[in-house]
């Protein structure tokens, strides 16, 4: 089998849906691909979901059931059933096009070792989709995003698969790529074998959220530059010299405090206006920082 599309899902049962059917309706050869769906513990109507879905399915559909046990677990649980030479990962919240699993093959008959990165254009609704053109717009410099990247299955298994120790939110994936990377493994970018990333508008009822996920990901951003206290790791976390000290100027000056007062006085359940969307995510990038001084502190010396 040429490969396999690895998901994994937890509650996401609305839009499971249509991910499911764009994944099963590919111009390769039915024979030629799998799907492999893993089910994170899920407590809405996924099951059901994925019910209809074996119905309809034209390749081989695979649906692994587990606790919720994290991305990083269930990704191990799904890699552990592929049976693809090539591995392609896409996320719950992902609508690949139907040439997407024949662009990731047509790259890795060009570059058969390299991994290979997609293209995915950010959009709020599955319902109303732009024309299928990626740009620089939606550049992303992740070495290896599992919104939209594949690998020779023995690669991966080179290095591993994914850290389980990765339980909360954030860079499971780049510790990944970075083990990738000092392997020497090269990445190949195919902007042709694009999805739509699904990137809703938060809402006000997701304030909250923001920063209970700000800080989930400053803790996991230590743990991996513990893994791999490297320049790339400081890179992407943000958590060097200058970043630190811009941001320490941040919450001198007040501002902190006026973009929280901001946030905290908006009621009901809307959709976030321009600037109340510009607020949250100052706010949530300087709970990131504060929580990656504590997170840091905290990391044994030696």
């Amino acid at each position: 089998m040429d490969a396999t599309i690895q998901l994994c899902t937890y509650n996401r049962a609305r839009l499971l849906e249509r991910v499911l059917d764009a994944c099963f309706e590919q111009t390769v050869d039915d024979e030629s691909y799998e799907i492999v769906l893993v089910n994170d513990g899920s407590t809405d109507d996924t099951a059901a979901v994925i019910d209809c879905a074996r119905q309809r399915a034209t390749c081989r559909f695979v649906v692994v059931d587990q606790e919720n046990a994290g991305l990083a677990s269930a990704r191990n649980a799904g890699i552990a059933r592929a049976r693809g030479e090539r591995i392609i990962f896409i996320d719950d919240d992902v609508l690949p096009l139907p040439n997407f699993v024949e662009e990731h093959l047509r790259s890795h008959r060009r570059h058969a070792l390299n991994i290979v990165r997609g293209g995915a254009v950010n959009v709020e609704s599955f319902d109303d989709l732009p024309p299928p053109v990626w740009s620089l717009r939606h550049y992303s410099g992740n070495y290896f995003w599992t919104t939209n990247v594949s690998v020779p299955l023995q690669t991966l298994a080179r290095v591993g698969g994914f850290n389980e120790g990765f339980s909360e939110y954030g860079w499971e994936d780049i510790d990944v790529g970075l083990r990738l990377r000092f392997l020497g493994v090269r990445a190949t970018f195919n902007p042709r074998a694009l999805v739509y990333h699904y990137k809703p508008r938060p809402r006000t009822e997701n304030l909250a959220g923001m920063m209970r996920q700000a800080r989930a990901q400053a803790r996991t951003a230590v743990q991996l530059e513990t893994l791999h206290p490297h320049w790339r790791t400081f890179l992407a976390t943000g958590d060097f010299g200058v970043a630190r000290a811009l941001h320490a100027l941040v919450r001198k000056s007040g501002a902190v405090e006026r973009w929280k007062c901001e946030i905290e006085r908006l009621a009901g359940d809307r959709p976030l206006t321009d600037a109340e969307l510009r607020a949250a995510r100052r706010l949530a990038r300087e709970r990131y920082f504060e929580e990656l001084e504590r997170a840091r502190r905290t990391v044994p010396k030696g």
